[in-house]
Order: C-alpha cells, then sequence, then structure tokens
C-alpha cells in the first residue's frame, strides 16, 4: 500500500507511513446458540424434586430436555461463565451470598447435568496439571483460596487448563 500524507500542518506537509486504522467490526446480528451465556440458571425446586428416573422418563417423552454433559475442556470453559456470572469467592464452595468457588462451581455443574463425574475428574487432573507447570504443588481448592489470588489469575489459570485439555482432545 502506497503512504498516505495528511492536510498541510502549520509548519509544512508530514507524510503517514502507516496505512490508516481498519474500521472496527461490529458484533453479529445474532449470536449463534453455542456463544450463548453458557452459565446455567439454577435449577428450580420443582426441577430438584422430579426424581431423575421421571426426568428421563419425560425426556424420552420430549417433555423434558436434560442438560448435555460437556468435555472436560468446554467444562472449564463453563466454569469460568458460573464464577463470571454468580461471583467468585474464597474458602467457600458457596458463599452464603451465592458465590462459589472453582470447586462449588463443578459441583454446580455436576448437580445440574452439565458435566459427568469422569470427565469433571479429568478437568480436575488439567487443573492440577497446570497448576504444577506454574510450580505449585498443592490441590487447586486450597490454591484458589491463597489470598494473593484474584478473580483474573484464577480465570488465566483455568483457560491455561481448557486449553492444555483440548490439545490433549478432551
Amino acid at each position: 500500500m502506497a503512504p498516505t500524507t495528511t492536510g498541510p500542518a502549520p509548519m509544512g506537509r508530514f507524510t503517514r507511513t502507516t496505512a490508516p486504522p481498519a474500521p472496527a467490526l461490529a458484533p453479529p446480528a445474532v449470536i449463534p446458540p453455542a456463544l450463548e451465556i453458557w452459565a446455567p440458571d439454577p435449577p428450580t425446586w420443582g426441577q430438584r424434586l422430579i426424581p431423575k428416573e421421571v426426568r428421563s422418563a419425560m425426556a424420552d417423552l420430549g417433555l423434558w430436555q436434560e442438560p448435555r454433559p460437556l468435555k472436560p475442556s468446554v467444562h472449564l470453559v463453563q466454569v469460568i461463565e458460573v464464577l463470571t456470572r454468580y461471583g467468585w469467592c474464597q474458602s467457600f464452595d458457596f458463599s452464603p451470598t451465592g458465590r462459589m468457588c472453582i470447586r462449588g462451581a463443578q459441583t454446580f455443574l455436576e448437580s445440574t447435568g452439565h458435566v459427568t463425574t469422569i470427565d469433571r475428574g479429568k478437568a480436575v487432573n488439567y487443573l492440577q496439571s497446570q497448576l504444577a507447570r506454574q510450580g505449585v504443588n498443592m490441590r487447586f481448592w486450597e490454591w484458589n483460596d491463597l489470598s494473593h489470588n484474584n478473580f483474573r489469575g484464577v480465570e488465566a489459570m483455568i483457560s491455561a487448563a481448557s486449553d492444555l485439555a483440548r490439545k490433549n482432545g478432551d
């Protein structure tokens, strides 16, 4: 691209050697369902009272839609979304105000059917592996409670663990 010049300035002309900035991209008009808010709503009291066998029968009849369990890499992204939506805390799995720690968010997602016990265990292994890569030798929920941690650091660690899981096909 040929350099462009600016108009006359009080002391002469200046040559611009870089291209003008590209216009900002507008957000899509319709957000694809896969990118909608991933943090699920908590189950209602009615949903909590319905036994799993009844929910399964209702799902077979098309009257109920069970959540689809996610693989570990996507589950970890969903953990970040839950912590963003409901708030992150330390020292509690679930705080009195409804905030959650990493383990609390995972428990919430497992209780609502968004992750299986096996895939949650795999996600925990990726969290532990990421901490080990950072030179941390403690369990992830103990690391979550360290006084110098903040949500940005927790989010970065979970995101890196999710990337590691994705690279391994999980």
